[in-house]
């Protein structure tokens, strides 16, 4: 089976900051990961290839020094690496990418061979919209299955997978068939630890790098900036808070004294909250809990 894992390389949010006067993003000196999500959706494959056998590739658009994060995937045990790396890309907002990444899996299908699960992330800490995975799944006409926690079951010989989904309220299990899209969730398993002989072969691993034109990419136009309708109109950083925190002491006090200082410290704050709440009382009546101190 062949399993392709659409990757990005991101700047680490824990180490972003907007300048205060242009409120643009500050990326100098900011490191790169991996994005998170796309760590768990090539954990899956990766674990899928080891039961089902196969090979793993990962793909990533993005420029020349994208190539860091697809040899950091090869050290995790993934067969091979395509960059798709053009100056026709930039400025791709998730329809160009969409677009571009889709063309790329298809190429790849027709140079090494047909993909059976194309995985996704189920966004990027980036830019949060995960709009991408679904994009491609659309263009490469792909049941798509959002938001998975984990894959159950592949059925080589009838061609079908059983996964089970995150969904409001609980979880759904749902079967498709082969080829598919999916885009994981994190937090089932952590990304493994890459074995010695999976660095080494990494280190001396060609990256396949491919132009739009390698990708088979007729149409540059629908690429970068000229394909891209979003438009960021600013960016901006959170006002701080001015109110300072409330110290409520809990010194030789029981719990449940504790929580009464807490619901009487949140009404005075905000009078309105006691009428809103609407549940019973202590007096059995609609209306918040009788939290006077007095009596």
């Amino acid at each position: 089976m062949h399993f392709v894992v659409c990757i990005k390389q991101v700047p680490d949010s824990a180490q972003i900051r907007v300048h205060p006067v242009t409120n643009t993003i500050m990326r100098q000196g900011v490191p790169t990961i991996i994005n998170p999500h796309d760590l768990a959706a090539l954990e899956e494959a990766l674990k899928l290839c080891d039961t089902y056998g196969g090979e793993v590739t990962v793909v990533t658009m993005g420029p020349k020094m994208a190539e860091d994060a697809l040899r950091k995937a090869l050290t995790f045990g993934a067969h091979r690496a395509v960059l798709l790396t053009d100056r026709h890309f930039a400025g791709s907002d998730t329809l160009a990418t969409s677009f571009a990444l889709a063309q790329a899996i298809a190429e790849i299908g027709d140079t090494f061979a047909t993909p059976d699960v194309v995985f996704t992330g189920k966004q990027t800490i980036d830019g949060d919209t995960a709009q991408v995975g679904p994009g491609i799944a659309k263009r490469l006409d792909l049941q798509q299955l959002t938001y998975v926690a984990k894959i159950l079951s592949i059925d080589a010989a009838s061609r079908e997978i059983t996964v089970e989904r995150r969904a409001e309220g609980g979880s759904q299990i749902l079967r498709t068939r082969l080829p598919c899209l999916v885009t994981m969730l994190d937090g089932a398993d952590a990304i493994r630890r890459g074995r010695l002989d999976d660095a080494l072969r990494a280190a001396r691993t060609k990256v396949v790098k491919w132009s739009a034109a390698d990708a088979g990419i007729a149409e540059p136009a629908n690429c970068g900036l000229r394909g891209s309708p979003t438009v960021v109109k600013r960016v901006f950083a959170p006002t701080s808070r001015e109110q300072k925190a409330r110290q409520i002491d809990t010194t030789n006090k029981p719990l449940c004294e504790i929580a009464g200082d807490l619901i009487a410290a949140i009404f005075a704050d905000q009078p309105a909250l006691k009428h809103d709440l609407g549940f019973l009382g202590s007096t059995g009546q609609q209306g918040a809990p009788d939290v006077d101190r007095e009596s």
